[in-house]
């Protein structure tokens, strides 16, 4: 296991013979939601129960709301947002979901809701072969087309590293985001890496030492500074010069989000969202509720920060591939780790 280190339309004027005519209130169509108002869509498809599967952000930046029936889609549409009729509800493939996982729980094997194809996604590594691969294609055929099943060249593993470097032992991760409680200062980073020992140092300077850690299961640990003198902004590292990104606000990520991710193996990579609420089965343990970009990472770049803009949304935990070739990533949720522990940024 290797480990890395810290790292937001009026609507338009009707000309006729030289007036301009506004439409009246009650023709008025709405703003439409856009990528800023993802927190509005996705409120909206909750609300809406069995009736949606979720909302995602398309490739023009417009939020989609999925939806399955007339009633529903009239409801998104008065709110402004695109509705998408699809056959499943979520809880339809929650259910679907509940089914495959008796088959294909299984290393290297990971599985999420595709909610732009209405679909479960399983999604098989390299290691993956012979009759476990045919029962998994079976679990998979059997769901008919509430399923797919995809394949990776690579193979499903963690990635020790983060935004700037950390070490403990021989071991390298990357940290991921400085919070605190009350006066007690921390980090945040994998609980993969966390595992790994309890005294961590930036390479020559002690930093601090392990509060809590959580893996498998999640993906997630803290580590207390007892070192307050070292400079802790709350920033993503972009290794570009010197320059850093301010995190103020911890956000949750939304299918067909743009994103970037800090690692100390890799630098800075760009990506976007592909699902929420995924599930790997690495070859250490089964980790649940992660978020699936295609921003590479390698290892070396685990615990590092996954962020948009000034918003933090999660630290890396592991995937496939590499940044040479392209891959997977999956990261641990920023605000379930923030409730957790009971810390804030800062």
């Amino acid at each position: 296991m290797r480990l890395n280190r810290p790292a937001a339309i009026l609507a338009a004027p009707v000309l006729l013979l030289g007036a301009v005519l506004w439409p009246s209130a009650a023709q008025a169509a709405p703003e439409p939601l856009l990528a800023a108002d993802a927190p509005a869509a996705t409120s909206l498809s909750t609300s809406l129960g069995a009736r949606s599967a979720g909302a995602y952000i398309d490739a023009s930046g417009r939020m989609v709301v999925t939806v399955t029936d007339a009633a529903a889609a009239k409801q998104v549409r008065q709110a402004g947002a695109t509705a998408k009729t699809v056959k499943y509800s979520a809880a339809q493939l929650d259910a679907v979901t509940a089914t495959v996982a008796k088959t294909t729980d299984v290393p290297g094997t990971a599985r999420y809701t595709d909610v732009t194809t209405n679909q479960v996604v399983v999604t098989v590594d390299s290691t993956v072969t012979g009759a476990r691969l045919d029962s998994v294609k079976a679990a998979v055929a059997a769901a008919g087309d509430a399923a797919r099943l995809e394949t990776t060249a690579g193979k499903f593993q963690l990635f020790i590293a983060g935004g700037q470097a950390i070490y403990t032992g021989g071991s390298r991760c990357s940290l991921g985001f400085n919070v605190r409680s009350g006066n007690t200062l921390y980090f945040v980073t994998a609980g993969h890496c966390t595992n790994a020992g309890a005294s961590w140092s930036n390479g020559s300077t002690t930093l601090g030492t392990r509060a809590g850690s959580s893996f498998p299961g999640n993906d997630y640990g803290i580590v207390r500074y007892t070192n307050t003198s070292i400079a802790r902004p709350s920033a993503v590292y972009l290794y570009s010069g010197s320059s850093t990104q301010s995190i103020t606000s911890v956000g949750n990520a939304v299918t067909g989000q743009s994103v970037r991710r800090s690692g100390s193996t890799t630098g800075v990579r760009s990506g976007s969202v592909t699902g929420t609420n995924a599930t790997v089965n690495y070859p250490q343990g089964q980790v649940r509720g992660l978020i699936r970009t295609n921003v590479c990472a390698q290892p070396g770049d685990s615990g590092g920060s996954l962020f948009a803009g000034s918003s933090g949304l999660g630290l890396t935990s592991g995937g496939s591939g590499n940044c040479s070739t392209g891959g997977t990533t999956f990261f641990q949720p920023l605000n379930e780790v923030m409730s957790v522990y009971g810390v804030s940024l800062g």
